[in-house]
Parts: C-alpha cells; sequence; structure tokens
C-alpha cells in the first residue's frame, strides 16, 4: 500500500483543449478515493495519468514518495481494471490472473498459491477453468479484480469497472467492492459517473467538473455542504431545486422572495431561519440562489396549520403536473410561477393530484443559499476546494 499524490497536474491535448487544469490531491495509505463527474470531466484522463497511460503535460505525480512522472506504467506498481475489462479470451481465469506474475518470473508455487487465494476472495474457484466467454459480466469483473488482487500493488485504480453491469449487479457487486477494500485496505483510486457509487463506496469523494475538482471530502460533507451550486446540483438523486430571487429585510426578519404567488399575484416569501440570518442578511436587494433537496419537502396541512405555514414563510405553493409513485413515497414534480420545475420527495398518499395547486411544507434550516450562476459558491457552508 501507499500514499497517492498529484500536485498540480494539468494535462492539455492538441490542439490546447485543457482536460484536467491545475489538480492537487492527497491519497492516504488505505484510502479508497472516488472521482466523479459528468462525461468530460477529466476524471478518467486523471486516473490514466497516475496509470501512466497518458503524459501529464504539467505538475507532478507519486506513488508510494516516489515520483513517477517518467516511470513506465509496468513499474508504477499500481494495478488498472478497465471498464470493458480487458480480459485475453484464449487463456483460461486461471491464466488470465497469473499472467502478469509469469512475466515477474514470480515462481510457480507462489503464482499457485496468489491466483487460488484470489480466487477465494472472490468467490470464483470454480472459474479458474473457463474462459472469458463463458462467464457473465458480473463474473468477468470479479476475474479483472483478481487479476489486479495477485499482484499485490500499492495502489488499485478502477475506471467505470461497473458501467456494462446491469443495475441489480452493480449494486450487489458494488457491496462486494467495499468489502473487499476493507479486507485488503489497498490505497484505490476509483472513476465513475454514478454519483450513487462514488457516495456508497469512497472515503472520500472528489466531485469534478471542467478538469477542475469542485469539492473533495467525505459523502456526508459533499452531501450535507456542497461547496458550489454544481457539486448540490450532481450529488443527490434526485436533484436538489433551486429557486433564483432576492433577499428582502423588514422589521419581520430576513425573507427569501420568490416570485409571483399561482393564486393570488402577489410574491411567495421564505423566511430566512435564525441560525442563517447571518449570511444572508447583509445581502437585502441582492438575487442569491436557494437549494431545497426534494426530501426536505412535506405536504403541508389543511386548516389553520396551513395558515401558519404560509404566514410563518415556511411553505411554497406549487403547481402539480406529475406524480410518480415509489412503494411507500412518491415523487411530486411541479412548478412555481417563476422558478419553473420542482421535485418533492413525499410520504405515499391519495390526497395528491396532478394539475391541482398544493402546498408544500420546507424546513428551511436545511435550505442551502449560493451565489448565482452554475457554479455560484455556497453562502452557508464555504469551504476550501480540494485537500
Amino acid at each position: 500500500m501507499a500514499e497517492v499524490t498529484l500536485a498540480n497536474v494539468r494535462k492539455v491535448y492538441t490542439g490546447g483543449v485543457e482536460a484536467v487544469r491545475d489538480f492537487s490531491l492527497d491519497i492516504g495509505d488505505g484510502e479508497f478515493v472516488v472521482l466523479v463527474g459528468a462525461s468530460g470531466c477529466g476524471k478518467s484522463t486523471t486516473l490514466r495519468m497516475i496509470a501512466g497511460l497518458e503524459e501529464i503535460t504539467g505538475g507532478e505525480i507519486s506513488i508510494g514518495g516516489r515520483v513517477v512522472n517518467d516511470v513506465h506504467p509496468k513499474d508504477r506498481d499500481i494495478a488498472m481494471v478497465f471498464q470493458n475489462y480487458a480480459l485475453y479470451p484464449h487463456m483460461s481465469v486461471y491464466k488470465n490472473m497469473a499472467f502478469a506474475l509469469k512475466l515477474r518470473k514470480v515462481p510457480r508455487a507462489e503464482i499457485e498459491q496468489r491466483v487460488r487465494s484470489a480466487a477465494q476472495i472472490l468467490g470464483i474457484e470454480e472459474l479458474l477453468d473457463r474462459k472469458p466467454r463463458q462467464l457473465s459480466g458480473g463474473q468477468r469483473q470479479r476475474v479483472a479484480v483478481g487479476r489486479c488482487i495477485v499482484r499485490e500493488p500499492a495502489a488499485f485504480l478502477f475506471d467505470e469497472p461497473l458501467s456494462n453491469l446491469d443495475a441489480k449487479l452493480r449494486v450487489t457487486t458494488r457491496a462486494e467492492l467495499k468489502s473487499l477494500h476493507q479486507r485488503l485496505k489497498t490505497t484505490t483510486v476509483y472513476v465513475t459517473h454514478d454519483q450513487e457509487e462514488a457516495m456508497t463506496l469512497g472515503d472520500r469523494v472528489v466531485v469534478m467538473a471542467d478538469g477542475i475538482i469542485q469539492q473533495a471530502d467525505t459523502p456526508f460533507e459533499v452531501y450535507q455542504n456542497p461547496t458550489n451550486r454544481f457539486v448540490a446540483s450532481f450529488i443527490g438523486m434526485p436533484p436538489m431545486n433551486f429557486f433564483e430571487g432576492p433577499i428582502e429585510r423588514n422589521g419581520d426578519g430576513v425573507w427569501f422572495v420568490e416570485g409571483s404567488s399561482l393564486q393570488d399575484g402577489g410574491v411567495q416569501r421564505l423566511r430566512v431561519a435564525d441560525e442563517h440570518v447571518d449570511r444572508l442578511g447583509d445581502r437585502a436587494g441582492r438575487t442569491v440562489v436557494m437549494g431545497i433537496r426534494p426530501h426536505v419537502f412535506a405536504e403541508s396541512q389543511y386548516g389553520e396549520a396551513l395558515d401558519k405555514a404560509l404566514k410563518m414563510g415556511s411553505a411554497l405553493r406549487v403547481h402539480i403536473d406529475v406524480v410518480e409513485p415509489l412503494g411507500d413515497q412518491m415523487d411530486a414534480h411541479g412548478r412555481t410561477s417563476k422558478n419553473g420545475p420542482i421535485t418533492a420527495r413525499l410520504p405515499a398518499h391519495r390526497h395528491l393530484r396532478r394539475g391541482e395547486v398544493n402546498t408544500l411544507a420546507v424546513d428551511m434550516t436545511r435550505v442551502h443559499y449560493f451565489e448565482p450562476g452554475e457554479y455560484g459558491v455556497s453562502l452557508l457552508a464555504a469551504r476550501p476546494v480540494g485537500v
């Protein structure tokens, strides 16, 4: 095992396309770090630079304290699992797993011991005599991982290894990978576009966009305290809802003005929670973006409870367009008159109907505020980007 360190790493392709910009990250010995982002964000390029499959344009990469910028991939003491598994089709599972060890002239008895041990860990002992074409996708994935394990590398690199599996198998295999890491404790860098994979697997999650680290933190912190609007929108399913409007200060407190009401042509105001007033109070008259996660909504009660919620500024009137049942929960998709689409995840019941205007209560202590713009910084949880 070993630390993996990237310091100010850059990758510029021919034509001046900058795929990775000033990427700095310290990955601890035995840590499981996940790089996550949409296609083209630079995550796979970063992984390939660690592996030595892509030359870096600038910066420094070290593995186990040794700078590897100019070190050949086979000499970096890493093992990589690719998206398509890259198994030799003419070799048996055993020979696929043993191949790298034979190239290193490892004694036959040690090869036997390592392959059998890895196969036992992965539960593929009965597959050792089969060819890759005789295996399912999940079995091929285990063989690819086994080929890494037998090498006993300083670090594992995974490039979207579950993307070719069906949904149910992805969940099962994800749990197996996490269990495997807890057992082997090998430093691991894992790339995925699936934020659920990132959140469930990683000790730390590195959210990337446009070749830049947007946030690197624990799954809990990335979800609860996103550093900017992009991270808030990318992490969490269903995605966070965003509302743009001005902050208003009067004798009653500090308010977020959502826009025109669906009923009376007035405006809808949400009262800023007391614990957020210090950060928002000096922005009176300025536009901000409020973020509300779908599960922070609840259907308001009727009568006096509803009147109180509206008066206290802890509810929104929403026109319901679509209701999606999800067993004991449901997703209600709707809109306000100003800010467009809204998704609320609510307990399943019969009262919510398409085409109606409903009042959704909001826990104002759990909302987020950002500067305007796609990458607008958080006004509540401004944390340093990176490490």
